[in-house]
């Protein structure tokens, strides 16, 4: 392979995520924000370093459709160093929406402004990239509007999996015209061509979007991108690295980038990174490149038995290298020994240790089943009666801490508006 075009690809940035964070003296910014944005850093380093041809953004910039000007200014300083180096693609996600038709979208000011280097993806088109190591076909599918895809095709009076399907079939027609134009514009040449795409595809392994998903998703097949006339597909909008064209031949890599800094605990044992490629017509190699995540850690203690909980915790903490570390604990205990757990010591130590964040201390202490419930709810927070409930309806623990943890984004998100 000779002269490959090397190719940044990342996705779902999400700045404004504010979980587990405290206000940074530095910067006035939200911690956590700050960790996401250090996460770009590390990969604009490294592009740098390994002189970069070509950035594939494959969308979601902000956590929210409408970013305040403090992270659009953070984004757009981060944007402003990648397009110094090459040519940059800013594909559509589905945060990267306006919240309605006649608003721009959280990037449009790129398009705007004329940005140099820089080309904001926002409907299904294929461009031919000049890059100093050669030229690229890109095929740009931002995430699918349903009401634009389905304007001319009548929906009403039919069901919503009949709706869906209808939705494929034209996403299906939108791919191949894209596929066949990148035949057209590479002509003769051995040109490298690369699909980035925002949306879920049918099979992916889900990691915490699930949380911050705006709407109702929209999934499409595999097969509609594993189309051999692309050299490798870019996609955004899963949270977990993955490729899912792994060990089939004469496809192309569909891969998933991931997010660049963990989010919440459901992504507790997730490696984050971005991806580096190498890209030549029929030779493309390339390789996910890990950051350094903010580390998030669980600590689940049986302490029922124990006439001193509180030692026993202490010994635990002691066995891990918590410093810099988001940290959640829960301990089993009996009613007859609850009050001998001191929270107070336990964080004392937390702190001691170097944590960043504690997220929890949690007490699940085993009541009869009659007493699941408790006898006084009207002083519960909401958080707590959920928690309550699932644990009266037998709810297993693991998916009993998915839910608890879902229902606090959307009471967050909620709040803050």
């Amino acid at each position: 392979m000779t002269n490959p075009v090397r190719v940044l690809h990342f996705a779902d940035v999400h700045i404004g995520m504010e979980n587990y964070g405290k206000t940074d003296a530095e910067t006035g910014l939200s911690s956590r924000v700050v960790d996401f944005l250090r996460r770009m850093d590390e990969m604009v380093a490294y592009a740098r370093d390994h002189d970069v041809d070509l950035v594939i953004f494959a969308g979601d910039a902000f956590k929210t459709r409408t970013p305040n000007p403090t992270f659009q200014r953070e984004f757009a300083w981060r944007v402003r160093d990648l397009s110094a180096l090459a040519p940059v693609v800013l594909l559509v996600g589905n945060h990267d929406l306006p919240p309605s038709a006649l608003k721009a979208s959280s990037i449009e000011i790129y398009d705007t402004l004329a940005v140099p280097n820089v080309w904001v993806a926002d409907d299904y088109e294929v461009k031919r990239i000049t890059t100093k190591r050669g030229d690229v076909i890109v095929g740009a599918a931002p995430y699918p509007i349903r009401a634009r895809l389905m304007q001319e095709i009548r929906t009403t009076g039919i069901t919503i999996r009949e709706t869906d399907e209808l939705l494929e079939n034209e996403l299906a027609h939108i791919l191949e015209n894209m596929a066949a134009e990148a035949d057209v514009l590479a002509g003769s040449e051995d040109i490298p061509r690369l699909l980035t795409a925002h949306f879920t595809v049918r099979g992916a392994l889900l990691g915490s979007e699930r949380s911050v998903m705006l709407g109702r998703d929209v999934q499409v097949s595999p097969g509609l991108l594993a189309d051999p006339r692309w050299d490798y597909v870019a996609l955004g909008h899963i949270h977990k690295h993955q490729n899912l064209t792994e060990k089939r031949p004469g496809v192309p890599p569909l891969v998933y980038s991931g997010s660049l800094e963990r989010i919440d605990f459901g992504e507790e044992g997730d490696t984050k990174g971005f991806c580096w490629l190498e890209m030549a017509r029929y030779q493309t190699t390339w390789q996910f490149i890990p950051v350094q995540a903010r580390p998030m850690v669980t600590l689940r203690l049986d302490c029922r038995k124990d006439n001193q909980p509180t030692q026993t915790v202490l010994a635990k903490l002691k066995q891990y290298d918590l410093n810099g570390a988001i940290v959640r604990i829960f301990v089993q205990l009996m009613p007859e020994n609850n009050p001998a757990l001191n929270d107070t010591r336990i964080r004392d130590v937390l702190q001691q240790a170097g944590v960043f964040h504690i997220a929890a201390i949690k007490r699940e202490v085993e009541h009869p089943d009659r007493m699941r419930l408790g006898a006084s709810p009207e002083g519960l927070t909401h958080e707590q009666l959920l928690e309550r409930f699932l644990v009266s309806r037998s709810v297993e623990e693991n998916r009993r801490e998915l839910l608890m943890d879902a229902a606090r984004d959307i009471m967050r998100s909620a709040g803050e508006e």
